[in-house]
């Protein structure tokens, strides 16, 4: 079975997570929007900015950042971290980018479906690669085996779903 492992590299791996970005993580952050009554961030604030960014004055647009309630971004994160188990669990560690794809996250030694635990700590995962300056995220353009940083804490691996190409 292992000859038959093909690793996800690099650039597939960042489409699908644009792709997860629209299809799971824009429809969940805007129902929570809506949930906050408007009170997660002060949308006319990001809209004032990128006016002023469009206008060619950086400066401004980066002095003023819209207030945040801290609540509701906890409340969207952990939306978009149960959102995601659940596809994880549904669609056999693929999301819906990485089903658009064709790839999925396996146990790193078995190839087999990863397990609640790999799940969150791989999810989790993803502070320790943003943290490192996003290089937790390159490192998969450049080992053998793809696996970035939240893959190698996890026990992870991003492979191509073969069963779903057949």
């Amino acid at each position: 079975m292992k000859n038959d492992i093909v690793y996800a590299g690099f650039w597939i791996r960042l489409v699908a997570s644009i792709l997860d970005t629209l299809f799971l993580a824009l429809p969940v952050g805007i129902f929570i929007y809506f949930l906050s009554d408007g009170n997660w961030f002060d949308f006319s604030q990001y809209q004032q900015n990128i006016s002023y960014a469009m206008s060619g004055n950086a400066q401004k647009a980066l002095a003023s950042q819209p207030k945040t309630s801290t609540e509701w971004e906890l409340i969207f994160q952990l939306s978009v971290l149960l959102t995601t188990l659940l596809f994880w669990k549904r669609w056999r560690g693929a999301t819906p980018g990485k089903k658009i794809v064709h790839v999925k996250v396996v146990d790193a030694k078995t190839f087999q479906d990863i397990n609640n635990k790999q799940a969150i700590i791989r999810s989790l995962g993803y502070i320790a690669s943003t943290l490192t300056f996003l290089a937790g995220f390159f490192m998969a353009a450049f080992r053998e085996d793809k696996r970035g940083l939240h893959d190698l804490i996890a026990g992870t691996a991003v492979i191509y779903d073969l069963e779903q190409n057949r």
